[in-house]
């Protein structure tokens, strides 16, 4: 089962029951919906980048920003879980290992950039 980059008209997820090799049309349409999501997010994340270096955006515009940039994490997120839910299963516990590895990794970026924010 194949998690789809788009949500049923409730708004709950849509599957798709597919072969191995993903190559049907719903397939390929969702391999491009994906890729047009993950376009647009790039593109909003360098604008959004690019105008807040130029300036101090007002508050109205970082609340435009922000909520754009929710949709486009929403889409990339939805991305991620697809394509993690079709990689092969690995072996559990070296998988617990890098899990650990990961977060560390994760929280030692976080706690720097926060400091790093901080300071600002």
């Amino acid at each position: 089962m194949r998690l789809l980059p788009w949500q049923g008209a409730d708004g709950k997820p849509c599957y798709l029951d597919t072969d191995a090799s993903g190559s049907s049309f719903l397939s390929r349409l969702a391999d491009n919906v994906e890729a047009v999501q993950l376009g647009l997010g790039r593109d909003l994340l360098a604008n959004v980048r690019k105008y807040t270096a130029e300036q101090a955006p007002p508050e109205s515009d970082l609340r435009v920003m922000v909520a754009h940039l929710c949709m486009a994490l929403a889409d990339a997120l939805r991305v991620a879980e697809s394509r993690g839910g079709r990689l092969p299963v690995p072996d559990v516990d070296e998988d617990a290992r890098e899990t650990v590895r990961l977060r560390q990794v994760v929280q030692s970026f976080n706690e720097r950039a926060i400091g790093r924010w901080d300071a600002t």
